[in-house]
């Protein structure tokens, strides 16, 4: 095995994180090589050899017990998702890798049929990530930009981590754009932990590392934790700031892959501002940096650049791009 692995590299970065006083130590003022705990120290902690210890973080041994688990466990005070994951990658250096290019993920048709039914913004995340499917209101709201049956092949769907990162667009949506970009690595370390054999996975990881220093920074943390819901400020170039809470539910058909749905509060301003995205999303075509709204027959499209119509003082920034354009007998656009 070259380096310390998956394993070996967690063990590390929650040993650097903890210092002699948060475990009872006396540190008695010598000079410290390293930060953190020293490898000693957290092996004295877990009532374990260094010997031992230390050929775990080097990824020479992959025979822990669960004892032993639990004792290392306790000693890096370890919360209840970085257990979770730390068992899983001990389970996965058990086993013996096998270099196999994965198949495409599949929608199943019934989760298809699930996201159908969903009335509010929503889309479908594969284990990398991967969009796998939206419904119009969640590509309105997140991924307007983009081609709405792009998910539909699997050579250009879009990912969402790779769309927080490194996509312009993203970084401008979201006000507390650090936070959210903070929650989608934990999301990301999770799956690596559960398959960190998949060479898919492992390419955007390192197409992350080489392009983002911000995410470089964010995956040296080697923090674990799931987004299970949050609230997040949008700057939505048609609608303008609007509020959503993030929710991210489990399908049972399929374990790897999860249902985002944006909900708001009933009757508010943010709800009112999905309802109408609703309106226009179903003529409202973005390309690029311009707006186009399909409207009744015999009138004309209006037509002109986002930000230019946002910043140029015929509309003040955060106000609706559609009040501004005059929109009158929208007709529904069909997403075939």
């Amino acid at each position: 095995m070259d380096g310390p692995g998956p394993l070996g590299d967690f063990l590390q970065a929650r040993r650097a994180r903890l210092r002699p006083e948060d475990v009872g130590l006396r540190d008695f003022g010598a000079r410290r090589r390293v930060a953190g705990l020293r490898r000693e120290e957290l092996a004295q902690l877990a009532g374990v050899s260094v010997s031992y210890y230390a050929r775990l973080e080097q990824g020479m041994s992959r025979g822990a017990s669960a004892e032993v688990l639990d004792a290392i466990a306790r000693a890096l005070r370890l919360d209840g998702h970085e257990r979770e994951h730390l068992d899983r990658l001990a389970g996965a250096a058990r086993r013996t890798p096998r270099a196999r290019r994965p198949r495409p993920e599949k929608l199943h048709d019934e989760t298809r049929d699930l996201l159908r039914t969903v009335d509010a913004p929503a889309l479908v995340l594969g284990r990398r990530s991967d969009v796998l499917a939206w419904n119009p209101l969640g590509h309105a709201l997140l991924g307007g930009h983009l081609d709405f049956h792009a998910p539909d092949d699997p050579a250009r769907r879009p990912n969402m981590s790779r769309m927080l990162f490194l996509d312009p667009h993203n970084r401008e949506l979201y006000v507390e754009w650090k936070r959210k970009i903070r929650a989608a690595v934990g999301n990301l370390r999770i799956s690596v932990g559960r398959h960190p054999d998949d060479p898919l996975l492992a390419e955007l990881i390192g197409e992350l590392t080489m392009k983002s220093p911000e995410f470089v920074s964010l995956w040296g943390d080697h923090r674990v934790q799931p987004c299970d819901a949050a609230a997040y400020e949008l700057r939505h170039p048609v609608v303008g700031t609007v509020t959503v809470t993030q929710q991210t539910l489990s399908i049972a058909r399929s374990p790897d892959q999860l249902l985002i749905v944006c909900t708001t509060p009933a009757d508010s301003s943010d709800a009112r501002a999905l309802a109408l995205l609703r309106q226009v999303s179903s003529g409202l075509v973005v390309q690029g940096d311009r707006v186009a709204v399909r409207v009744g027959e015999g009138e004309r499209a209006a037509e002109r650049p986002v930000e230019r119509l946002r910043e140029d003082g015929d509309a003040r920034v955060d106000e609706p791009v559609v009040q501004r354009l005059g929109v009158v007998g929208v007709q529904p656009q069909r997403h075939s």
